[in-house]
């Protein structure tokens, strides 16, 4: 009798996938707080978000596209969990000897226009992101690596930044402010993709050996409500 093979599984998919939701959630707890750094004024989430889109790279570049859907809406329903529960938290009543219901309203009682702006812009441009990469790859047959990673990010950092920044403060700050903002986080967020090339070519090497997976999306449907998992 004839046995069925069974495929293996990916060693370091389920830590990658872990590693982007994880950055995707802290970096929105910390955008609560608005910061200076160095000739950039942007929100604190700012600093580790650009990593969500560096294992967005990761995960077309080396696994697919289907794949990478998969681990984005993964990370969007963890997205409105996190949202969700925090919102509630909020409304709920504080206990008589607890002082600080004023302080977690500030910092993580989410407001619905907020949550609507972070869900529209992240599903927009983590999508993005990945078709133009895996495009990409197919037109440049696998070779310069740098473009697709660099190109992708400019394209899906473009219409995050813009959308989160329209829909969550368009007329609520004046309009020089909004543009300081999103310059400010637009340059920030792509200078990142770009000064950690070297290390996304590491591991995308590293894992394109270990995996023995280096995915082309020929046949891919790119449809992001198709649940196609290869």
């Amino acid at each position: 009798m004839q046995t069925k093979k069974i495929a293996q599984p990916f060693r370091y998919l389920d830590a990658i996938t872990a590693f982007f939701v994880a950055i995707l959630l802290i970096s929105n707890v910390a955008s609560s707080k608005i910061t200076s750094f160095g000739p950039f004024t942007l929100d604190a989430g700012t600093i580790l978000f650009p990593l969500a889109y560096v294992f967005g790279d990761i995960l077309t570049e080396v696994y697919g596209f289907a794949r990478a859907r998969r681990v984005i809406w993964i990370g969007f329903i963890c997205n409105i969990v996190m949202a969700a529960i925090f919102i509630i938290g909020a409304v709920l009543p504080p206990a008589a000897d607890w002082p600080n219901q004023k302080a977690y309203e500030a910092i993580l009682g989410l407001t619905p226009r907020i949550v609507l702006a972070s869900m529209i812009a992240y599903f927009s441009g983590e999508f993005l992101n990945s078709f133009i990469l895996a495009k990409l790859k197919l037109k440049t047959k696998g070779k310069y690596l740098w473009t697709r990673t660099i190109g992708s990010t400019l394209v899906g950092q473009l219409f995050d930044t813009a959308l989160f920044i329209g829909i969550a403060f368009w007329g609520v700050l004046p309009t020089p402010v909004l543009i300081s903002i999103f310059v400010s986080n637009y340059i920030f967020k792509v200078g990142v993709e770009v000064l950690l090339t070297p290390v996304t070519y590491a591991i995308v090497n590293k894992l394109k050996k270990t995996e023995h997976e280096d995915y082309y999306d020929d046949k891919t449907n790119f449809n992001p409500f198709v649940a196609e998992t290869k």
